[in-house]
């Protein structure tokens, strides 16, 4: 009697541990979420409230990968939450996670070599950036970028329909791409997409990087414009860096499923941190603060907010 009811004691104990360990993680994503997406909101603010920004190629890239971010986020943080929550999902909605969240994890190294190339322009091609860096291009270019993202994942909905016609409607399982993109051609297609568009961008990048060197070394630029262009070129390298988690993430989960169930949880919740949340937290430190315009706009904003909020600034129109 007494063993059956410590039995009992203990499973009540572990299943509240369980719980309360569940309810933490969860508050300390959406937590991370909000932050995250308030600063990104706060830029996109800023962009959208003067010309000098929306009417400049290379702010419209950077407001770009920035919403990006935030659309990442939010999709990846609901798939997290709703794991805890129903564990087992519909294939239609979960698809419809999965695109997004594809979509836009493929958009961010292409931004990031379009930005890039932008940059190079600026620095080789000083007198001809105002007729190739123009609006209407920029607006194409980004255009072109959700076009080659859609080519990673539309195919496999397609394959999937095309081998079970019902697969989309009927199939219930935990909501994640190796699982719900299970057909051996889509396997096979993602892991030579990934590689064709890392290799692209990595080229790109360094490309880039060294014209940018040779052309102010040929040229003897005394300004800083050339080595804050490099400088830009190897942040870019960084953030890519950190957009390659996403890619390895499946590889590091199998190797977390070996380890104790105990410390496996633990784990896996780390990853995430680091692999999904912290990466969409690195455009606003690296090109929202770093750039001087915008961070004087946006520190304008900040302020006249503050004054609003303590009544010094009547009306507090910013």
């Amino acid at each position: 009697m007494n063993s059956s009811v410590n039995v009992s004691v203990s499973s009540s104990l572990t299943y509240r541990g369980a719980t309360e360990t569940t309810v933490t993680r969860n508050v300390i994503v959406i937590a991370l979420g909000l932050v995250i997406n308030y600063i990104n909101g706060t830029l996109l603010h800023t962009f959208r409230k003067h010309q000098i920004f929306y009417t400049n190629p290379r702010y419209i890239l950077f407001i770009h990968l920035v919403v990006n971010d935030m659309i990442q986020l939010t999709t990846s943080i609901s798939l997290h939450v709703f794991s805890y929550i129903f564990y087992n999902m519909n294939a239609s909605i979960c698809c419809f996670f999965i695109v997004v969240a594809n979509f836009t994890t493929q958009n961010t190294p292409l931004n990031l070599a379009v930005m890039a190339a932008e940059c190079y322009i600026a620095v080789c091609f000083p007198l001809r950036h105002a007729e190739l860096c123009t609006v209407k291009r920029t607006y194409i270019l980004i255009s072109c970028i959700w076009v080659l993202s859609s080519m990673s994942i539309v195919p496999d909905i397609f394959i999937h329909l095309a081998a079970d016609p019902l697969w989309f409607f009927y199939y219930i399982a935990y909501c994640d791409k190796d699982i719900l993109f299970r057909h051996p051609v889509s396997l096979q297609k993602r892991v030579i997409t990934y590689i064709m568009s890392l290799t692209i961008v990595w080229f790109t990048l360094l490309f880039i990087y060294l014209k940018i060197f040779f052309t102010a070394q040929a040229v003897n630029l005394v300004d800083g414009n050339a080595k804050k262009a490099r400088n830009t070129i190897l942040l870019h390298g960084f953030q890519l860096l950190f957009c390659m988690l996403t890619y390895v993430d499946p590889i590091v989960k199998n190797m977390i499923i070996t380890w104790p169930n105990y410390l496996a949880s633990e784990l896996r919740f780390v990853w995430y941190i680091f692999a999904h949340i912290l990466p969409r937290f690195i455009s606003p430190i690296v090109y929202g603060l770093r750039d001087k315009t915008f961070k004087q706009y946006l520190k304008n904003y900040l302020l006249c907010n503050i004054r609003a909020g303590n009544k010094l600034y009547p009306g507090g129109k910013c």
